[in-house]
């Protein structure tokens, strides 16, 4: 299985980057991982709801322009399903076992997902109904697709 992340923004902070290269590591033993990122628009702080459409659908061009008509795409909204991580790891073997061979996860930028990536995406998740950063979020999907995958082998995990 081939899991690609597309994400807005570069990660600045270096242990972001430190634990985003780790769990990486960790799962190249599962699939191919590659992450994917398109840069941000600047937002004003006074933005309107206009410019802040304008923005969201000008970094949504840039994720869609990595997704294939093949990938299934799941994107990450606070709208979304949430799960408990075994759901979300019998949910990611059933869609290979469905022959979906590449998944694409998409994570917005501080401002969300535009409606055309959510009208591409196959299917929206949530980790909470709460907002995190969209540099965190990275790493925590990382980490809960690694421990799906661990469950999936019948490996140990921290529950």
């Amino acid at each position: 299985m081939n899991i690609n992340i597309i994400c807005v923004g570069k990660i600045k902070e270096k242990f972001f980057r430190d634990a985003i290269e780790e769990y990486s590591k960790r799962l190249s033993k599962y699939s191919v991982i590659k992450v994917i990122e398109v840069s941000d628009e600047k937002t004003a702080e006074n933005a309107s709801d206009t410019e802040i459409q304008i923005i969201k659908d000008k970094e949504g061009e840039r994720i869609l322009k990595h997704i294939s008509e093949r990938d299934y795409v799941i994107a990450l909204a606070i709208l979304g399903k949430q799960m408990d991580s075994v759901e979300f790891s019998n949910y990611i073997e059933n869609l290979g076992i469905n022959g979906k061979s590449t998944i694409s996860f998409i994570i917005g930028g501080s401002l969300g997902l535009s409606d055309m990536v959510l009208k591409r995406a196959d299917y929206q998740i949530s980790f909470s109904k709460m907002t995190f950063p969209h540099q965190l979020m990275r790493v925590v999907l990382l980490e809960q697709i690694y421990r799906a995958m661990r469950i999936m082998k019948n490996e140990p995990y921290h529950k």
